[in-house]
This record gives C-alpha cells, structure tokens and sequence, in this order.
C-alpha cells in the first residue's frame, strides 16, 4: 500500500468567537492522499476545504487555533514541527497553489524574481541560473515569451497568466506534491478547462503527488482519481472517483452530482442543492445535512453520524450507510 503523503485525521480548527469563545469552522475533517494519488476535495463556499488546505502545510490565519486531531506530509507532525522545518517542507516538499494571485503575488516584484524564490531557498539557486530557470519555469506552465514574462511585475499580467505565475513558483524546488487551493475560480470555463489540462499534464510529467481543491464536483472529476466531500466543516464521504461518480453514498454528494451542468430534475429543470450551507460553528446537534437533505428522519435531527467505513476505501458520514454516532455529538 502507499504511504500517505498529506494526512488529516478528524481535524478541528477554531477562530475567536464575538463573545470571547472558540467558533469551530472546521470540525470532523479526515482524508488522506497517497503518494501519486491525485485527491479532489470538493464542497460549496464554507465547508472548510481552503482552510483544511492551508492547515496541511501550517498557513492557517493567525487569529485560528487548531484544537483537535493530526496533520502529517510524508509522516511528519506539522503542528509540531518547527518553523525551520516547516519552511523545508514548504515548497521543497509540497507546492502550495493559492486561490487568489493578486494577494499572493507581491506587485512590487518581477514575476521571474517571484517564480523562482522557493528555488534560491531550497536548492541554492542564484543569479543567471535563477533567471533561466524561471524562463523554463515559465515555458513549462504554457506561458508564451517566457522572459517577457519574467521580467514583468503582475499588474502587467491577464488572470490567467498570474495563476500560472503561482503554479510555475510552487514547482520551482521540485516537490513531490503539490496542492491547489481553488485554482480555477476566478478564471473563465475556457480558461479553467486549460488550467486542469495543465496540471494534468504536470502531474504526469513530474510524477507528482495532488491534492486538488474546488467547489466544482465535474471539474475535479478530470483531474482525481480520488474524492473528499466535505460539508459544513466535516468530511461527509471518500472513495474513487468512478465509484463515487457511479453510487455516491451521501445524500449531499448526490445532490452535489445532480446539480453538475447537465443534471435535471424530473421536470426538466436544472437541478440545484435547496438551502444553504449553514454558518461556521451553527450547526446543531445532528446532521449537519438534516435541513437540506431529502431523506432526513427524527434521528438525523438528534445525533450526528460517524465517519464510518463503506467497503472498497470508502467513508460516509450517514445514518443511510452506518448507525455509529460521533461521540462529542
């Protein structure tokens, strides 16, 4: 079996309350991703999957506190490992994607100075050899005139360009895994269709690792083998892409699926998940689903299921699928 390269076992992540407590965001997250896997992790706008992102490589808010459970890469306690040894990891280890460029690329720099920052740490490199790496860097995401490129600052870059600055700068250092937090959102669906080829094709060539993060269920299915849905701050069901394509197990990765572009209702209509995620921290003692779920009962309102095993790699946290109840409720 391979080993797991990102591993998160029942994570919790909390931020100072209005009234001076903890307000849990995230609360129950697990999935692991083995090394040359390719792991999706999927759910609507505030279930947790940036924060479960940043928590894997120890960039989390300062103002957010972990308070249960574990993060490793390649084995490796992150939550206690020292600064020193999470900059080595950084990078060198595990590239990091944000969402947004325009808040991770510095407009004050060239992007070639910026493309290759984690390399001049890692691997030592300096002065021309930093300036043609960054030119192959460059070449390598796709971008044409690769040294114009480099030697301009981001305000002179489109959208799509800027996000494959940031893909260019976390390979920099050649790492073994590489997570995408959101990558496509703010590209258009062309835009977005070639970024996916593009990491698809690096992947392959690089033999990376990849932990793949949107709110869009058919865009991860091109690039993942495997799939992490999470919902309101928990993880809700795991498995392989095909099977969980083909027999999803959780009420809200059936809704998920059937809400895809294509998915109808049975009048024809395009089919949507009713309700809304509710707010960090507001969930109630059952099902964090139960409002929005169609096959909801009186138990579902009263106790919160187990992430439990489902046979062939599979988790589901459902009352369907397993009787088991999450202890802390």
């Amino acid at each position: 079996m391979a080993r797991s390269i990102v591993d998160v076992e029942d994570l919790a992540v909390a931020f100072p309350g209005p009234d001076g407590g903890a307000r849990l965001v995230v609360d129950g997250v697990s999935l692991a991703v083995a090394e040359g896997e390719a792991m999706g992790l999927v759910g609507e706008s505030g279930c947790g999957k940036t924060l479960t992102a940043l928590a894997a490589v120890r960039l989390l808010p300062h103002a957010a506190r972990v308070l249960r459970g574990s993060v490793r890469l390649e084995g490796e306690d992150v939550l206690t490992a020292s600064e020193a040894r999470m900059c080595a990891l950084r990078g060198g280890v595990v590239g990091f994607v944000f969402q947004e460029p325009s808040q991770a690329l510095n407009p004050v720099r060239s992007v070639g100075s910026q493309v290759t920052e984690a390399a001049k740490l890692h691997l030592g490199v300096r002065g021309a050899d930093a300036a043609a790496l960054a030119g192959r860097l460059l070449a390598e995401v796709g971008l044409d005139e690769p040294e114009r490129v480099a030697h301009a600052y981001p305000h002179q870059l489109s959208g799509g360009e800027r996000q494959r600055v940031l893909l260019a700068a976390a390979l920099a250092a050649g790492p073994r895994a590489l997570i995408a937090d959101e990558p496509t959102s703010a590209l258009d669906t062309v835009s977005q269709q070639r970024l996916v080829e593009l990491i698809r094709r690096l992947r392959e060539s690089r033999g990376l690792t990849l932990l793949f993060v949107s709110h869009d269920l058919a865009l991860v299915g091109r690039v993942a083998e495997r799939i992490t849905v999470l919902y309101a701050g928990e993880t809700v069901e795991t498995g392989d892409r095909d099977a969980l394509f083909g027999d999803p197990r959780h009420p809200y990765t059936q809704a998920l699926l059937q809400a895809r572009l294509g998915g109808s209702d049975a009048s024809g209509d395009f089919a949507t998940v009713p309700g809304g995620v509710p707010r960090a921290g507001e969930w109630g003692q059952g099902c964090r689903f139960a409002p929005r779920c169609p096959h909801a009962w009186r138990r579902c309102t009263g106790a919160r299921p187990a992430l439990t095993p489902a046979g062939d790699g599979r988790t589901v946290r459902c009352f369907l699928a397993s009787d088991e109840e999450e202890r802390r409720g």
